[in-house]
Parts: C-alpha cells; structure tokens; sequence
C-alpha cells in the first residue's frame, strides 16, 4: 500500500519533502509532479526501483531514461555539453524541456540508450520538484507517467492512487500540474532535432 502525500505546489512542507526523499534513498519508487506532468522517479542507483518502473510502464532497454537536475551545473555532471548546447540550456532551463546528450561515465549504464549511450537531462520548473531534489542532494531517475496503451500522463493523483496503490511506494498530490509531457530535444548531433512537441516551445532549437 502506497502513501499518500499532499504537498503545497508553491510553499512545500518540508516535513512531507524530507519523508519522500527518505522514501526515495531506500529504493522506494514514487509519483511526484513536476512543471509539465507527473512523473515516476526512483533513485538513481537503485536497479531494482528502475525495474519497477520498466515494468509499470511496460518499456524496453531502448527508452531514454530522464535525469532530473536542479540546475544546468548538476546537469552537466551527468552529460556531455559543448559551448553552442550549453548556451541554449542556460537559456531554457529550468523549464519544460527534456535534452538528449551523451552521458559521462556518472550515468549508471542501465539508465542510458544502449547504442547510442546518452541520456535524457532537464531542469525543472516546479517548487515541489525543486524541494525534492535540493533534498537529495542528487539527481531522481525519472520518465513521465504515461500507462501502457495511454496517451497522455495521468493527472488525476486519486486516479494514481487507485490504479497504482500497490505498484508504487508515494504519491505525492501537488495539485493539477498539466498533461503535456515535455517537448524533446536531441543536444547530440551539431544541430539540434525535435523529437516529441510538446510543452516546451521548440522554435527555438529549430532556429538554432
């Protein structure tokens, strides 16, 4: 049976954050909102949590799994970022934007593509989420709450208790936060790519 947290999306308890975190560095996996839609996070190192949410989400060793940060000087602990990428991070970040770059040798293997090595990076916009990883104190593992068969993330967090209860350790109610995913882009090759609209407006790394 999960637990059930009702944070403040602007004024965080901090009681409540420091329970989740707690949660989290025992390998527990939790629902948390963030600046687009709720996600699923684990820790970072913890291979059974990542297995868990594989199999709640029903994704392949292919699936790019999504760092979350708490700034660009965390982010780049964790990635590969030149002078021209670096300059539209800093630009758009914290915000709704996930970017796929090559992973240094900080990302545990599991989590990245396995040809291709990279991995998906993103600040975001959002106090609990904000609160959460301060702390931390690190990275959470995390990818968007979509279900099997699904479309769009759920928004509901009493729909996620019901249909989750048993598969996830917490669940934190931060109010609606959206249901548009993150818009995607690929930081790896010298001119950036598109790969999923969404939230994040995309016409500035077509111009770039």
């Amino acid at each position: 049976m999960s637990q059930f947290f009702q944070i403040h999306c602007e004024n965080p308890q901090q009681r409540l954050i420091r329970q989740a975190a707690d949660i989290i560095h025992q390998g527990g996996v939790v629902v948390y909102p963030t600046d687009s839609a709720y996600a699923l996070g684990c820790h970072i190192g913890d291979k059974k949590a990542v297995d868990r949410i594989r199999r709640i989400r029903n994704l392949d060793e292919r699936h790019n799994f999504t760092l979350m940060c708490r700034d660009l000087s965390e982010l780049a602990i964790y990635a590969r970022v030149e002078n021209t990428a670096y300059r539209l991070l800093k630009a758009y970040t914290p915000g709704p934007y996930t970017f796929i770059l090559q992973a240094t040798r900080e990302v545990p293997r599991r989590l990245m593509h396995p040809k291709r090595r990279t991995i998906g990076l993103r600040v975001p916009d959002f106090a609990i989420t904000q609160a959460l990883l301060a702390d931390l104190g690190e990275p959470l593992m995390s990818t968007t709450l979509i279900m099997p068969g699904d479309e769009y993330p759920l928004i509901d967090p009493y729909d996620m208790r019901d249909l989750l209860e048993h598969q996830v350790d917490l669940i934190i109610d931060g109010g609606f936060c959206g249901m548009e995913p993150t818009t995607v882009i690929n930081m790896v090759d010298e001119v950036p790519s598109v790969i999923r609209e969404g939230k994040g407006d995309s016409a500035p790394f077509l111009q770039a």
